[in-house]
């Protein structure tokens, strides 16, 4: 527990102590956070920072924020993404019973069928969609915040 609080507050610390502007630190995570949702898990760095690089914002926060989905998260959240995108567009046919026991690898899902990958695919810009002005406005909020505090205590 205590090195999971450690990794946080390091966490907390880059986010808040990149030299950018609230808004390209925050724009980051924001990016971060889409390619995490939209973009299968292996290919998402590969996307992230490059993009981070080309668009100017946060590259520790595009790279951070593909990290909500990891090889713990992703047995929750694409069975989770796919069989509510199943459910609300194609009727159902995937069990979530079924999907939580696949292994998420590219066969597994190829093995599924057509519709279960347009549901993956679907499901994750879907929840992209939802997540990424969340984060970004969560972390500009707490970028400012921060930094107008360590401002106050460095005026006093």
């Amino acid at each position: 527990m205590n090195s999971l609080r450690a990794t946080l507050r390091d966490l907390k610390a880059k986010m808040v102590k990149d030299p950018l502007p609230p808004e390209d630190v925050a724009a980051g995570w924001a990016l971060g956070v889409f390619i995490g949702c939209a973009i299968p898990f292996g290919l998402q760095l590969i996307i992230s920072v490059p993009l981070a690089m080309m668009m100017r914002v946060s590259k520790i926060g595009a790279t951070l924020g593909t990290l909500i989905t990891n090889p713990f998260t992703i047995f929750i959240i694409y069975p989770a993404q796919t069989w509510v995108v199943n459910r609300l567009i194609f009727g159902g046919s995937l069990s979530f019973s079924r999907l939580m026991e696949t292994e998420w690898t590219w066969r597994a899902v190829r093995h599924l069928g057509a519709e279960a990958m347009a549901s993956f695919f679907l499901g994750g810009f879907a929840l992209a969609i939802v997540l990424t002005p969340l984060t970004y406005f969560f972390i500009r909020r707490h970028v400012v915040a921060h930094r107008e505090k360590w401002q106050r205590k460095d005026s006093i």
